[in-house]
């Protein structure tokens, strides 16, 4: 799922427990951000895409492809 992935990544940079990191649900609804790229009801896959949101002090870019991107936010 996006959403443990981008949690999981986050938290592999800085060294820490997902666990120590504030809830993906305080920027972004979780099951939405899975939802988007989930293949259909008939099993087809989803247009190609991507989303950005800000978390944790990064700009996360997940992509229909199951990628996430995190960039340091240095604005």
């Amino acid at each position: 799922m996006l959403t443990e992935k981008t949690v999981e990544t986050i938290a592999e940079t800085e060294g820490k427990s997902v666990y120590e990191h504030k809830p993906l649900y305080n920027v972004i609804d979780p099951e939405a951000l899975d939802a988007l790229f989930a293949p259909r009801a008939d099993g087809t896959s989803r247009p190609v895409g991507e989303v950005s949101f800000h978390y944790e002090g990064y700009w996360v870019t997940v992509s229909s492809e199951g990628a996430v991107e995190i960039q340091p936010d240095d604005r």
